[in-house]
């Protein structure tokens, strides 16, 4: 029975932050968000236009985030991983930095998390039909999507700390908004803290230390100046991929697994 309650508490934790990572995203198509005119106009198209497509685009997010709430399918989840990769790659291409394709490691490692968590079928039908975890925790899966997990988080820690080393505007209106005279230091600490974290997730993960950045990007994700709740919304996949992870690593076996697939080595001074 613990097995059974641990995979659904991982399944729930992937869907339920796959689910606001879209609908949040949907969200600010449907407001028309300026800054997609730039996303638009990678591929030629011009403000006008781009305006009128924004809510058919926010609208299908909506609709593919609630219907992974509803009636989960493999489907929608491979789409989740095409689209939020597409989307987030489109930052870069527009002039942002690279950094904001890394940082959003959860519009498309999250749904690819599901996916493994799922498990395969060679039938096509298969796709399309509600899908439910696995009872078992042993098996091949387990160890691709606790990987997923870790190296989904290492992105998103590793591309928000590298855009407060380089200073990105927006957060440091955040940390100028919230009463700190030097932006940019704080900025610069948060980010060796975020950097330093996602390694040692990536490495050697443990549910203290999941637990404290799960706490911290909920928090930290408060605080933009416009559109709080949309882009915390938005932000699903971070905190989903942390809980998941932490959720995995409950079973002291899982952790062997882990350390006998991926091993440290150890050195002494």
């Amino acid at each position: 029975m613990k097995s059974i309650n641990k995979v659904q508490n991982i399944n729930y934790a992937l869907r339920i932050a796959c689910a606001m990572c879209f609908i949040g995203h949907g969200a600010f198509g449907i407001i028309t968000k300026a800054i997609w005119c730039n996303y638009f106009a990678v591929f030629g198209i011009g403000p006008d236009l781009a305006y009128r497509l924004m809510p058919v685009v926010g609208s299908v997010d909506i609709l593919m985030g609630v219907s992974l709430l509803v009636y989960p399918v493999r489907a929608v989840a491979l789409w989740l991983v095409i689209w939020g990769f597409f989307t987030a790659s489109l930052r870069p291409l527009s002039g942002e930095p690279f950094a904001e394709l890394i940082e959003r490691a959860g519009n498309y490692g999250t749904p690819l998390a599901l996916l493994f968590l799922w498990g395969s079928d060679k039938r096509v039908l298969s796709w399309f039909q509600r899908m439910n975890p696995p009872v078992d925790l042993a098996g091949e899966w387990l160890k691709k999507l606790q990987l997923c997990l870790r190296i989904t988080a290492f992105l998103i820690l590793t591309g928000h700390g590298w855009l407060n080393l380089i200073g990105k505007k927006a957060l440091m209106g955040q940390y100028t908004s919230l009463g700190f005279d030097d932006a940019h230091t704080v900025a610069f600490t948060a980010g060796l803290i975020e950097i330093t974290a996602a390694l040692l997730i990536l490495v050697r993960p443990t549910r203290p230390l999941l637990a404290v950045f799960f706490v911290w990007k909920i928090g930290t994700e408060l605080f933009y100046p416009q559109h709080e709740l949309f882009e915390w919304i938005e932000r699903g996949g971070s905190y989903g991929t942390l809980l998941a992870l932490w959720f995995a690593l409950e079973s002291s076996g899982l952790l062997k697994k882990i350390n006998e697939h991926f091993p440290i080595r150890q050195t002494t001074v």
